[in-house]
């Protein structure tokens, strides 16, 4: 018999074990009962069914990535909550329509098939599936060695969801008055890390040996899709925004309507340690609120009565707290007053 020099595994491929890892997403997949058929999971693409009760509905789509935070998660070989960031970064974004997501895919690029790592990323990104109430359909999983160096990887995501077209969330809702609640983020989430791996990079800070980092840096993303979903039920929002990059300026604008401004009072941020912590390590006020959400994951934009009343929807570390509202103004967008109390 006629020996080949040349062979997938040899050339660094193990397909073995990528049908290994995908029987192990499907077994995942039958342990919880899933709100859409499972039987997606090894086919050549996903079938799901559109929500019946709806009469005109609008199927809206987001697709992210997590950015150099898996750098942090390489450096602590932590991998079990990279993959809650990857859903949040998708289905909060959905959420921002007023849709509610109900299913997600993944792409994952290795440069060699770990079954350890890919499971523990696997089973953070069906744990943000459950959190937000969608199905992990579906996903990808390539080996590719010599893209990647050593032990390192990517991932994408990417979500679908749906929305009743008259309850579709659009600027022309947000009215003058209204007001700007604050939602708390529970720390980075999953933006600025080129920044924090610069500062640690700078200062010579090994995290593995700093108790406050090491907790910090690669806590998930806080998923909004529960209370904000409630909060449409109840018809008490005109409007959303998921601060992610460029921070407060840059996605509030998003949603602002023609002739009209956010006033923002920055002392009104309740700033998490985390960003204290950067501040200190020498970034300005302008690159902070660039960069970092400073301690709000989420915002939303409701009438004044209705304050106390929202506010019912969330849990005590996640209160929504008042920050701005808005006002009268052709030529500006954005009005920042005050300073950030760092």
């Amino acid at each position: 018999m006629k020996k080949y020099k040349f062979t997938y595994e040899n050339s660094g491929v193990n397909i073995n074990a990528a049908e290994n890892f995908v029987k192990y997403i499907a077994n995942l997949n039958k342990k919880k009962k899933s709100i859409i058929n499972n039987n997606n999971i090894g086919s050549f693409a996903s079938v799901t069914e559109i929500p019946k009760k709806l009469k005109k509905p609008l199927l809206v789509t987001s697709t992210d990535g997590v950015g150099t935070k898996i750098e942090i998660a390489n450096k602590l070989k932590k991998f079990d909550t990279i993959g809650i960031d990857l859903v949040a970064m998708c289905v909060n974004d959905i959420l921002v329509l007023g849709a509610k997501p109900i299913l997600f895919l993944d792409y994952i690029s290795i440069d060699k098939i770990n079954l350890a790592k890919l499971k523990k990323i696997i089973n953070g990104i069906k744990k943000g599936c459950e959190i937000s109430g969608c199905s992990l359909v579906g996903g990808e999983t390539a080996e590719m060695p010599g893209t990647y160096s050593k032990n390192k990887f990517d991932i994408a995501g990417f979500s679908l969801g749906i929305v009743e077209s008259k309850k579709k969330l659009i600027k022309n809702k947000i009215k003058e008055h209204d007001i700007i609640m604050a939602v708390p983020s529970n720390g980075l989430h999953s933006n600025g890390y080129s920044m924090v791996r610069n500062i640690l990079n700078k200062n010579c800070i090994d995290i593995n040996k700093n108790k406050f980092l090491k907790k910090e840096l690669l806590k998930p993303t806080k998923i909004y899709v529960k209370e904000i979903l409630r909060l449409l039920e109840k018809k008490l929002i005109h409007g959303c925004a998921h601060i992610t990059g460029g921070g407060l300026p840059g996605n509030l604008i998003r949603i602002i309507p023609n002739n009209i401004c956010a006033k923002i009072f920055l002392n009104k941020i309740k700033v998490k340690p985390i960003f204290k912590w950067l501040k200190r390590k020498g970034v300005s006020d302008y690159q902070m609120l660039r960069t970092f959400n400073c301690g709000i994951g989420f915002c939303f934009v409701t009438k004044k009565k209705n304050i106390e009343e929202v506010k019912k929807y969330f849990s005590k570390e996640f209160a929504p707290y008042e920050i701005g509202q808005f006002i009268k103004n052709k030529k500006k967008k954005i009005l920042f007053n005050e300073k950030i109390k760092w």
